[in-house]
């Protein structure tokens, strides 16, 4: 990592804390893709964003001028940070009044390497913030000979906190060759900081929604030039690697939103990582298979997409298909994607009942997923402790886990599966007895399934 690059500097002030950053490595294509999406979310803002990207040199820059045109009629402020090259700026884009250039030094400055965008606004925040690999960091496989096979490691997010703290590195950074536009962008940065929580927050799951659309529709591009035979793309040896990560990349859009969810949630921040190790932990009391296993610990990470209440769909009794959902965008993008459909019905069908007077589809008994039916149990009982810890804090641990329970087993028969509610009660005699459950935030990072067992734990449940 580059020392005094932007993104040095924000790994830097998080080392060693609660929060350290986890990087993903993204190909050039994959992060095109991402950038686009977060982009045109802009033009459907309700409010005009402050935006700052770095493109490396002048000449990226100009492939997106016209698009950074359309953008600057929305946003509050573009800053652009690039290595200057012919024409950059000469674009019209570039003369616009809320559009302002950074001729970065090339040769000395490490933003030169970096490939940032930073968006800004009292009701959406977002931003990529990448690297490129140096020579070195590619070893033995040597510098890419293709364009698409450029690699860049660093991450995205929504977190409003981690976007804000990007932004007021990479102002202080502008300052260095321009003090008035650091001023004026501190002075931009505060109004909206002024505003935030004013007005209302986007819906993040429509961005999602888009973002997974971006990512697919470059997978279908990659597609269509395998089967032309493309000659320059079909010695391409990283093809697949390209596909896989834009697939990564699809499903940290997801688990991104479940954290910002959790994270807005202040009086139960822990929900998503609890609730998946009870789940797993009733899951291996159940002998469940491997892949049954694996597949409800991402469910239980994404089990907040959904709300807790559902408007009611029409089930197609005859094919037994899922509800539409169409007022949830992020589950829709989810059964978009093959090797999530699963996860979309499980999460889909957390709000069913036992006895059949659940929604969204009025499933009963063993036509409701198993998977749905753990989830809907220990998502209920984790809820009812936190919120009995919350009333009561001061009241030991064993008679709150006693008080949840007693709470399930009362709907056991009507809204739970009793089998399940039988299984819930052997955890939490043991947890009662001093065995604990180990609940960790999934690591976001570039693995196509997005989980790391190594990733530090922390126990909640004693």
């Amino acid at each position: 990592m580059l020392q005094g690059s932007i993104l040095q500097k924000l790994y830097t002030a998080h080392h060693n804390t609660e929060r350290p950053l986890n990087f993903g490595v993204y190909y050039k294509n994959t992060l095109i893709a991402l950038c686009h999406a977060l982009e045109d979310f802009i033009l459907e803002s309700d409010s005009s964003p402050l935006v700052i990207a770095a493109f490396q040199k002048g000449k990226f820059y100009l492939e997106e001028a016209d698009r950074y045109g359309e953008l600057a009629n929305q946003a509050r402020q573009i800053t652009i940070m690039a290595a200057p090259e012919t024409g950059f700026g000469d674009h019209p884009t570039s003369q616009q009044q809320n559009v302002a250039l950074v001729n970065l030094d090339g040769d000395q400055d490490p933003v030169a390497q970096e490939w940032h965008l930073i968006i800004y606004s009292p009701s959406y925040m977002a931003m990529v913030l990448c690297q490129e690999l140096s020579e070195h960091d590619y070893a033995q496989t040597g510098f890419p000979n293709h364009d698409l096979e450029r690699k860049f490691y660093g991450f995205w997010t929504f977190e409003p906190d981690l976007v804000q703290q990007a932004l007021n590195i990479a102002i202080a950074h502008i300052g260095t060759y321009n003090k008035s536009l650091q001023q004026q962008l501190e002075q931009q940065l505060e109004t909206i900081d002024q505003q935030v929580g004013t007005v209302e927050k986007e819906d993040t799951g429509i961005v999602v929604s888009q973002l997974v659309n971006y990512l697919q529709h470059s997978q279908q591009e990659l597609l269509n030039q395998r089967q032309a035979q493309d000659e320059a793309f079909s010695y391409l040896p990283q093809a697949q690697t390209l596909d896989e990560n834009l697939q990564s990349n699809e499903m940290q859009a997801f688990l991104r939103m479940a954290q910002l969810i959790d994270q807005a949630d202040l009086n139960n921040p822990m929900a998503a990582a609890e609730v998946t190790a009870l789940a797993e932990a009733m899951a291996q009391v159940l002998d469940l298979p491997a892949w049954q296993q694996k597949r409800l610990r991402l469910a239980g990470f994404l089990h907040r997409l959904v709300p807790s209440l559902v408007t009611p769909s029409k089930v197609d009794e005859e094919t037994e298909q899922a509800p539409s959902c169409e007022l949830i965008p992020s589950v829709q993008a989810l059964r978009a994607m093959p090797q999530m459909s699963a996860i979309a019905r499980i999460i889909t069908h957390q709000t069913e009942h036992w006895d059949g007077t659940g929604k969204p589809g009025e499933l009963a008994y063993d036509s409701i997923p198993l998977e749905s039916r753990i989830l809907a149990l220990t998502s209920y009982f984790q809820n009812r402790v936190n919120d009995l810890h919350m009333r009561e804090p001061h009241k030991p641990r064993e008679e709150t886990l006693s008080q949840a329970y007693s709470e399930c087993q009362q709907q056991a028969n009507t809204v739970f599966d009793p089998k399940l509610v039988e299984t819930l009660g052997l955890l939490v005699a043991g947890m009662q007895q001093g065995m604990s459950l180990e609940a960790a935030q999934p690591k976001i990072a570039s693995g196509v399934w997005l989980i790391d067992s190594q990733q530090q734990e922390t126990p909640t449940f004693n």
